[in-house]
């Protein structure tokens, strides 16, 4: 044990920021679990940070409608409060912009999220808060910002996804990538 901290010192412990496209994750997310199952953030963050400082957790999200669904709105707020008591993470809220599409009903899009996404990991690498930012998402719209990330400040970028339709420019850029589908055990709890 003694030799590992000594090892660690010499060549440095990695400080680690983790960025989740909340709504990216939760449609993916939600075609892998079952009736009965539910994410465990706090695993999926120990998961991901193995053995390396955690710096910060970002996850960005819209509240919802209260008015469009009364039931579905506690239900989602009882949510955004338990991820709130995970120490480290910071919860990002973006805009649900409603639009009416053809059939005459309506449909709800989060806005906002890949920007505060990109703004939250510059300002980290401009300030040096982070040596590795872990993005869980498969929106190839984070490729500029990765690239910058990578020829300006050497950061190293790791991408989590889901889906095998994630975006392969985005794990392309990214140092290394992780798909998270085979895993979810790792940080899946049962209702």
């Amino acid at each position: 044990m003694k030799e590992d901290n000594i090892l660690k010192e010499e060549i440095g412990l990695k400080r680690i920021s983790i960025f989740i496209d909340g709504s990216n994750f939760y449609h993916s997310i939600k075609k892998i679990l079952k009736e009965n199952e539910i994410v465990n953030y706090q695993k999926l963050i120990d998961f991901l940070v193995e053995d390396r400082e955690l710096v910060s957790v970002f996850y960005y999200i819209a509240s919802l409608d209260i008015n469009t669904d009364l039931e579905k709105y506690k239900k989602h707020e009882k949510f955004l409060k338990k991820l709130s008591e995970i120490p480290s993470l910071i919860i990002r809220f973006c805009n649900l912009k409603k639009i009416k599409v053809t059939s005459g009903r309506f449909i709800y899009v989060v806005k906002g999220d890949d920007v505060q996404l990109a703004q939250d990991l510059l300002l980290g690498a401009f300030d040096n808060l982070y040596d590795m930012a872990i993005i869980v998402s498969e929106d190839e719209d984070f490729v500029p910002v990765i690239s910058t990330l990578k020829k300006r400040f050497n950061k190293e970028i790791i991408n989590a996804y889901l889906r095998s339709s994630s975006s392969y420019k985005l794990r392309n850029i990214c140092n290394f990538s992780i798909k998270l589908n085979k895993l979810v055990s790792k940080f899946i709890d049962k209702k």
